[in-house]
């Protein structure tokens, strides 16, 4: 009995790479601002836990919850919500290493929250400002963290990529199974 504590169709799409299809998916309602001097890591960290601890769980079930936060040193991203927004943030990763900190948190079945989270370094090459605006144009990364969809087109500007891909996308598959498995979900 696994709870989804996501409405990504991404974290979906990467659970069902384990194997593994939720039972019930909820889309957990959280104040995801930033805390004043809080450094990326603990804000990711702390927003997968909030999300898990957001959904109701029933007696047996077990949540899984995640937080895909973009940094540029100890500078938190935040998510493309508008096209400018989105230029902005291309602008400020084009030609530089920046940190995908890809978040998991599991509630078991006893109520115990166990956490996890896989640190990429992504590097941009340098984008011009018409690559930019065909890429925001295409719409892929509206809505996402950074601005991009490293799973899209967004990856022909990765110049090096050192971590997890799939915590990039939005799930970090080798920390998820290790909290799944221990959690005792079956997994092949």
């Amino acid at each position: 009995m696994l709870v989804l504590a996501s409405s990504s169709p991404r974290r979906r799409d990467l659970l069902a790479r384990l194997g593994v299809v939720p039972t019930r998916v909820a889309a957990p309602a959280i104040d995801e601002t930033p805390r004043k001097a809080e450094p990326p890591r603990d804000y990711a960290l702390r927003l997968a836990v909030e999300k898990a601890q957001a959904v109701d769980r029933a007696d047996g079930e077990i949540v899984l919850a995640g937080d895909t936060t973009i940094a540029l040193g100890r500078r938190i991203l935040p998510p493309a919500d508008t096209e400018a927004v989105q230029r902005d943030l291309l602008a400020k990763l084009s030609g530089r290493r920046h940190h995908a900190l890809s978040a998991v948190c599991v509630i078991d079945a006893t109520g115990k929250v166990r956490t996890r989270i896989a640190d990429t370094v992504v590097a941009f090459k340098p984008l011009s400002p018409d690559e930019i605006d065909a890429y925001v144009a295409c719409g892929e990364g509206l809505g996402k963290a950074g601005g991009y969809a490293i799973q899209g087109r967004a990856e022909a500007f990765v110049r090096f990529l050192s971590g997890s891909h799939s915590g990039v996308i939005g799930l970090p598959l080798f920390e998820t199974r290790a909290l799944l498995k221990t959690a005792g979900v079956p997994l092949a």
